[in-house]
C-alpha cells in the first residue's frame, strides 16, 4: 500500500538510494534538500523536492504545513539529514558541539514535533531515524565525541516517542549502520576493507521493510545493520 512520506536529507548518497527504493513502491515522497538543485528528482513523478533549512524551526514547520496542505495526511517521516566529524573530547569546544547537535539532532526534531501532532490527530504514523554505531558503543565513539553524543539524542528521542505513542499507533525505529560505503567515505579511508562496509541500498531496503505491513508491527526497535564490520 502506497504511503505519503516525508524524507529529510534526500540529496545525500543514502538519501538518493532511499528515494529510489521507496518511490519504486509507488509511495508519494516529500523530500528536503540542503542547498542542492531540487530538480535532481525531476525524473521521479511521485517525488516532490524542496530546499529547506532544517536548522530553522520556522522553516521546518512551514515545510510540514505546506506538505500537509498538498498531501492531506502523512504516514511516515524518515530522517537522513546529518553530518559526521572526528574529534575527541579534548578537541571539542562549545561551537563544534552546537554544530553537531544542530545538524544531527535538531534537523530531525524540527520535523518530528509537527509530525507527532499530525500523527496523534490522524490515527498514528512511523518515525525512522538513522542512528550511529559510535553513539551505541563508547569505544567506537571516543574519537568522534560531538558526533556520537549528538546522534545518541536520536535514540532517546525515539524512546520518548515510543513511550508517548504506545497507545496511539505511533512508533519510532532507529536504524544503526556501520560505515556506509559511499564515495566520500572511500576517499577519506582509502586503505579500509570496503567489503566490511554497508551499502546504501541495503539500508534503503531495511527502511522499506520497516514501512511494510510486517515492519509496522515492530515496536521500540533499534536495527543494527553492520554487515561484516
Amino acid at each position: 500500500m502506497s504511503q505519503n512520506i516525508i524524507i529529510s536529507g534526500a540529496s545525500g548518497n543514502l538519501g538518493k538510494e532511499v528515494v529510489k527504493r521507496l518511490s519504486g513502491n509507488g509511495n508519494k515522497l516529500y523530500v528536503t534538500l540542503g542547498s542542492k538543485d531540487p530538480g535532481m528528482f525531476n525524473d521521479f513523478e511521485n517525488v516532490s523536492a524542496e530546499v529547506v533549512n532544517l536548522l530553522d524551526n520556522e522553516a521546518s514547520l512551514n515545510f510540514v504545513k505546506q506538505t500537509l496542505s498538498k498531501a492531506k495526511t502523512i504516514q511516515a517521516g524518515i530522517f537522513l539529514a546529518g553530518a559526521f566529524a572526528m574529534g575527541d573530547i579534548d578537541q571539542t569546544d562549545d561551537a563544534f558541539m552546537e554544530k553537531m547537535f544542530g545538524v544531527n539532532f535538531f534537523t530531525a526534531f524540527h520535523l518530528v514535533k509537527p509530525l507527532m501532532t499530525h500523527f496523534e490527530a490522524n490515527g498514528g504514523g512511523q518515525f525512522i531515524f538513522i542512528g550511529a554505531r559510535p553513539a551505541l558503543e563508547a569505544d567506537q565513539g571516543k574519537g568522534s565525541f560531538a558526533y556520537a553524543l549528538s546522534k545518541s539524542l536520536l535514540f532517546k528521542m525515539a524512546e520518548f516517542i515510543n513511550a508517548e505513542g504506545k497507545s496511539k499507533n505511533i512508533t519510532a525505529t532507529v536504524i544503526v549502520p556501520s560505515i556506509i560505503d559511499t564515495p566520500p567515505n572511500r576517499e577519506a579511508m582509502p586503505d579500509a576493507d570496503f567489503t566490511k562496509w554497508i551499502a546504501p541500498s541495503d539500508i534503503a531496503e531495511t527502511i522499506a521493510f520497516v514501512l511494510s505491513n510486517s515492519g509496522q508491527k515492530l515496536r521500540e526497535t533499534v536495527l543494527k545493520v553492520y554487515n561484516n564490520g
